[in-house]
């Protein structure tokens, strides 16, 4: 069996590679937090990637509330306060956002191994 193959491991690949260029924006930021004139940069929502990439959610229930779409044109710069030399990065914002893209990292991949192990004991292995 090929887990690519399964809807639920695509789905986990693509978080994981969002994930993985969010962290790589995240520490360019933090990497400039002393250039002058450097903005801030950020991914769009993780719905958004999954929009762009033709993955919409389905209603399976009538009471559901319908979803919306949101711009996804990918990388964004994000608006706060700038400093006196034009920079626009605040380190305790970065570093909460860090935090939470680890936390997300290790979900998913949690998430992954315990669906892997589910079909290996299905499986008889």
């Amino acid at each position: 069996m090929d887990p690519t193959r399964i809807a639920l491991f695509d789905l986990a690949d693509k978080r994981l590679a969002w994930v993985d260029r969010r962290q790589a924006l995240l520490a360019q930021n933090i990497a400039n937090a002393d250039t002058p004139g450097w903005r801030a940069r950020d991914l769009k929502p993780f719905d958004a990637a999954l929009t762009q990439a033709g993955v919409t959610p389905v209603l399976t229930d009538p009471k559901h509330l319908p979803g919306t779409i949101a711009d996804t044109s990918g990388v964004q710069t994000v608006a706060g306060q700038r400093a006196p030399d034009g920079n626009g990065v605040e380190l305790d914002e970065q570093l909460s956002k860090v935090a939470n893209t680890d936390a997300t990292h290790e979900l998913v991949t949690d998430l992954y191994t315990k669906y892997l192990s589910m079909f290996r004991t299905a499986l008889g292995r």
